[in-house]
């Protein structure tokens, strides 16, 4: 083949342990450097270049997004898998530092531990959740966002498609754009360009997604200014 295409950190590895020659492009790391996949994203080393679902700072903005649903929190939990990346998590704590809120991780091993989870989170006085690039709660979406309801518990989350499930607010970047981005890199490779020449490339559209018949199960008033700022509202 000339070109490999991947999604995720594990199989973007996977393919980079198989080939170290074939190019290879991926189109869903979000922390590429922290995951082990480039050491440098304006230089990406080998074989392997692509497109990341983040940028810097964006993960603190999600506390930012909550407080504004939530302006009454002071505690926010973190839950995911216990391999996400820890860099991420330091940009919420930070970000909640500097709005006087307290964030903790909430680690879950498998989707068994979903329930245990949300709980612990509820009782340590999370008055919300933030939900990190994972795949292992992207699987198991529907049975993690219903838990989120149960406990009575407001979520964002980094894809719309927990939303569109039940979840409350998504903000991520735009995944079709990406897409069509990971197109033009395949493009270039299969005109001759090396992979070590193309930077890593960091979304510039995001999308805010909320669900309001979750909001209203939850018993929240989202402000029409916040609703007016969403790119999609699902009643």
């Amino acid at each position: 083949m000339d070109v490999i295409v991947t999604t995720a950190p594990r199989e973007t590895l996977a393919a980079k342990r198989a080939t170290s020659s074939i190019p290879i492009v991926f189109t869903v790391v979000a922390d590429p450097i922290g995951q082990g996949v480039v050491t440098n994203l304006a230089r990406p080393e080998g074989n392997v270049t692509g497109l990341t679902t983040i940028v810097p700072g964006l993960y603190g903005k999600y506390v930012e997004l909550l407080r504004e649903v939530v302006p009454s929190a002071t505690r926010v939990a973190i839950v995911g898998a216990t391999f996400a990346t820890s860099d991420l998590r330091q940009e919420v704590y930070k970000a909640g530092a500097t709005l006087g809120m307290t964030t903790f991780f909430v680690p879950v091993a498998g989707p068994d531990e979903f329930d245990a989870a949300i709980a612990q989170a509820k009782g340590d006085g999370a008055a919300g959740i933030i939900i990190l690039s994972d795949v292992l709660t992207l699987i198991h979406r529907q049975r993690f966002v219903q838990l989120a309801l149960n406990y009575r518990m407001p979520g964002i989350y980094w894809d719309r498609s927990y939303v569109e499930a039940g979840g409350l607010i998504s903000y991520s970047a735009d995944l079709a754009e990406l897409r069509r981005r990971t197109a033009h890199y395949v493009d270039k490779i299969l005109k001759g360009a090396k992979p070590r020449d193309l930077p890593v490339e960091q979304p510039t559209k995001f999308q805010l997604v909320v669900n309001l018949t979750t909001a209203k199960a939850l018993g929240l008033a989202i402000s029409p200014t916040f609703l007016a700022r969403a790119d999609e509202v699902i009643e």
